[in-house]
């Protein structure tokens, strides 16, 4: 191995190093305080480094976010799908990729309501935006999965069907007229708009 070689690779851990106290730093605050009452310098000090470090990782405290959140939505996606898995029933098979995306977005309300916020009108060219993106057609692919079982039903009303239940759960989750709401209460309003969608009981 050369001597460049050796360097690119410590330069690179110092750098994923660095990445995962700020993603740690991040979530303890957000989780604890909310994101609101969070400053970029009190995540600065808790990973001990530099607000202008911090900002090579993360612009803003949105994107803060993103990343935490992001960890957590991949976990929670994976859960949702294994789940999914050994489920037979369509409908049941779709509400077991959603419940493990809700519970994750509802573990702190304020931080997933603005985790949404942040995902939609954040900027795409952002690498944790593009992520929470990518993990949003993630969703609707893996729920796609599942309808496709019907083979009565085409690849394209597939994908139509998975993109409004996409809509229904994130709507569901951001609706300020839901803060008050449980995740059973959010999961059964999903389900219920879903069954109509679907043409199910």
């Amino acid at each position: 191995m050369s001597l460049a070689s050796k360097s690119l690779g410590r330069r690179e851990r110092n750098k994923q190093e660095k990445l995962d106290r700020i993603t740690a730093a991040a979530s303890e605050l957000f989780s604890v305080h909310g994101v609101d009452e969070v400053t970029t310098q009190q995540i600065a000090d808790k990973a001990d480094i530099g607000t202008g470090t911090l900002f090579l990782y993360a612009k803003t405290k949105g994107e803060l976010l993103l990343l935490v959140q992001n960890s957590s939505y991949a976990e929670a996606l994976e859960r949702g799908r294994a789940a999914a898995e050994e489920t037979l029933e369509v409908l049941d098979a779709v509400m077991a990729i959603v419940r493990p995306v809700v519970e994750c977005n509802r573990t702190q309300i304020d931080n997933g309501r603005t985790y949404l916020r942040e995902m939609i009108f954040g900027d795409p060219e952002e690498p944790h935006h593009r992520q929470a993106l990518a993990l949003s057609a993630e969703t609707e692919e893996a729920v796609v999965a599942i309808l496709r079982r019907d083979e009565t039903i085409t690849e394209t009303e597939a994908a139509a069907q998975a993109r409004i239940i996409s809509a229904i759960m994130f709507v569901s989750m951001a609706a300020s007229v839901n803060l008050g709401s449980s995740v059973e209460e959010l999961l059964q309003d999903i389900r219920r708009q879903s069954a109509v969608l679907l043409n199910q009981k």
